[in-house]
């Protein structure tokens, strides 16, 4: 045998007899001090019971305060650059754009660019979940041409008796000029107008256009 096992076995020796003997004395005390040996266990338990709440009753505190901790992060600003962005891209580029921001829209079942040589005013063609479908013409203008009248007549003529969709969206990067704003005012269904503030703060998280329109 090594002597590092003799010592090992020496040491097991050692700690059997200390808990024989430890496990004696509470015998003797239990038969001779019952009443005090009784005590003083109750009060070991409640001791350690209370050690072993302690630390629970502080991991839920610190739980609690990092839920409140916890925030939504906000939507982000819409800036100038998005608009700059979109006035980058050719007409082409910046209808696939405009199917590609419809399609963030949870309602939308579909939105394809269908933009090209006549197509009478249909750039993207959005379908949502619950049946409908929505024509997006799109204007990407620069300073300072503005969306015109005609624009707004054009659209409001093809919508439905051609494409026979049940809403129409212009986006544009720019404005509308006050006569196309006054024209669609005049519409029996006006036209969804969307100039560049109101596509900055769609691309940045906002709601579709055609969020809140009854079905």
């Amino acid at each position: 045998m090594s002597s590092t096992t003799r010592r090992r076995a020496a040491r097991l020796h050692l700690g059997l007899t200390g808990w024989a003997l430890t496990l004696f004395a509470l015998y003797v005390a239990v038969r001779t001090w019952p009443v005090q040996a009784a005590i003083t266990a109750a009060l070991i338990g409640l001791t350690g019971t209370v050690a072993a709440l302690h630390p629970a009753r502080r991991t839920r505190r610190l739980r609690g305060r990092r839920r409140v901790r916890i925030t939504v992060p906000p939507l982000r600003r819409a800036t100038n650059r998005d608009l700059a962005a979109y006035r980058a891209l050719d007409p082409t580029g910046f209808e696939h754009a405009i199917a590609n921001l419809a399609r963030r829209d949870p309602a939308v079942h579909r939105a394809v660019r269908q933009g090209g040589a006549n197509d009478r005013g249909l750039d993207v063609l959005v379908r949502l979940r619950d049946g409908r479908r929505i024509l997006i013409q799109c204007k990407r203008y620069a300073p300072p041409k503005n969306v015109t009248s005609g624009d707004v007549q054009k659209t409001n003529g093809t919508y439905r008796d051609i494409h026979r969709c049940d809403h129409a969206v212009i986006v544009t990067t720019t404005s509308y000029t006050p006569a196309a704003v006054q024209t669609n005012t005049m519409l029996a269904r006006p036209l969804l107008l969307v100039d560049g503030p109101a596509l900055a703060a769609w691309t940045a998280g906002g709601p579709p256009p055609w969020a809140g329109i009854a079905a």
